[in-house]
C-alpha cells in the first residue's frame, strides 16, 4: 500500500493511489486513471518543491491546480467603491507589541468550519473577523451565518459561491443584521436569501464600519494584537499540499485568490509565524490552521500583507 519517496529532506511513506482514495473515501465513476495520473503528478510536484518541509499528501491530491482553485478558493473583488462603512487605514502606532498572540486560545475564535467546494472563502473570513471582534467587544462568542453572506450579500459586488471580497462583505454587514449560524445554516451552495426569518446574532447598528491595514508587518501585528484580522493570500501553490509547520518558500507569491483569518502570531525555534484559520475543515493542515512565515517583508508570505488585511469595528455597547 505504500512506496518510499524521498521528500528532499526526509524519506516518507506515500500511499498508493488506491490506498489514498480509500483513506479519504474517494469514489470515481470510470475516472480512476485520470485521477491517478493527477495524483502522481502532484506527488512529483511535492518532491520538487518541499524545501521547507511543510507539504505532504493531502485530501486534494486528485485535483489539478486549476480544479483546486476553482473549487476551494474564491477571492474576487469588484470595481464598486468603498462607501460610508470604510473608516480608513490602520497604520502602525509605534507602540510596543506583544511577542505572541493567539485568539484561538482566548475564546475569540469559533471552531474550524468547512466551505466545501463553494467559492465562499471570503464569507468565512468575514464572519471570522466579525465573530472575533464581537466577542472582544461584548464578551460572548456568537457564531454568525456564512450562508447569509452567500445568499444575501449581492449589492456590494460579492457573488456567492462564485467569489467575493471581505471589504465588500463588511459593507453589507454594516447595513444588515447578521443571522446566527444555528438559525441560518451553511449549505455550500447559493440559494434565496432567508435573512428575514433568522435569529439575529449581531445588529448592523453595532458595526461602525471597517478598516484596512497598512501593508507592513508592524501594522498587521498591531491589528492582530487587537483581534482577528481578515487577509487575502495566494493559496494555489502551497495550501493544496500543506500538512504542518511554518511555510517559508520562494515560490508562494501574491496572486491573491483566497480569503482566510489571521488569529495570532508567534515564534517557534526562532522562526516567526502568523497563525491563520482556514475554512477547509479540520483535516486540513494543523487541525484546520496553517502557519505562514512572519517577518519576510515585502508583500509577506503568500501575499498576506497585500489584500489589504481588514477588520470590522464593533461597538462595545449592547443594542436593545
Amino acid at each position: 500500500l505504500f512506496r518510499s519517496v524521498d521528500f528532499l529532506h526526509s524519506a516518507m511513506a506515500v500511499p498508493t493511489f488506491a490506498a489514498w482514495a480509500a483513506l479519504y473515501g474517494k469514489v470515481y465513476n470510470g475516472d480512476e486513471s485520470t485521477r491517478e495520473a493527477i495524483y502522481n503528478a502532484n506527488i512529483e510536484y511535492i518532491q520538487q518543491n518541499n524545501d521547507d518541509g511543510t507539504m505532504g499528501v493531502t485530501q486534494f491530491m486528485d485535483l489539478t491546480l486549476e480544479e483546486f482553485k476553482a473549487q476551494y478558493t474564491g477571492l474576487k473583488g469588484s470595481s464598486i467603491p468603498a462607501g460610508k462603512a470604510y473608516l480608513g487605514r490602520h497604520t502602525y502606532s509605534g507602540a510596543a507589541l506583544p511577542d505572541d498572540v493567539d485568539w484561538s486560545t482566548k475564546g475569540a475564535v469559533s471552531p474550524i468550519k468547512n466551505q466545501g467546494s463553494c467559492g465562499s472563502c471570503w464569507a468565512f473570513s468575514t464572519v471570522g473577523s466579525l465573530e472575533g471582534r464581537a466577542q472582544l467587544a461584548k464578551g460572548n462568542l456568537e457564531q454568525f451565518s456564512e450562508q447569509q453572506f452567500v445568499d444575501c450579500d449581492t449589492t456590494f459586488g460579492d457573488q456567492g459561491c462564485s467569489g467575493g471580497l471581505m471589504d465588500q462583505a463588511f459593507q453589507y454587514a454594516e447595513q444588515a443584521d447578521l443571522c446566527t449560524e444555528a438559525s441560518y445554516a451553511y449549505k455550500g451552495a447559493a440559494g434565496a436569501c432567508q435573512a428575514s426569518s433568522c435569529t439575529t446574532g449581531l445588529k448592523s447598528s453595532d458595526i461602525t464600519g471597517y478598516k484596512d491595514v497598512d501593508a507592513t508587518e508592524e501594522a498587521l501585528a498591531e491589528a492582530v494584537a487587537e483581534g482577528p484580522v481578515s487577509v487575502a493570500v495566494e493559496a494555489d501553490t502551497v495550501f493544496q499540499f500543506y500538512k504542518k509547520g511554518i511555510v517559508k518558500t520562494n515560490f508562494c507569491g501574491a496572486n491573491l485568490d483566497h480569503g482566510v483569518l489571521v488569529v495570532g502570531y508567534g515564534v517557534e525555534s526562532g522562526n516567526k509565524y502568523w497563525k491563520v484559520k482556514n475554512s477547509w475543515g479540520t483535516v486540513f493542515g494543523e487541525a484546520g490552521y496553517i502557519r505562514l512565515a512572519k517577518g519576510k517583508g515585502g508583500k509577506g508570505e503568500c501575499g498576506i500583507l497585500t489584500g489589504p488585511p481588514s477588520y470590522p469595528i464593533i461597538s462595545s455597547s449592547v443594542s436593545v
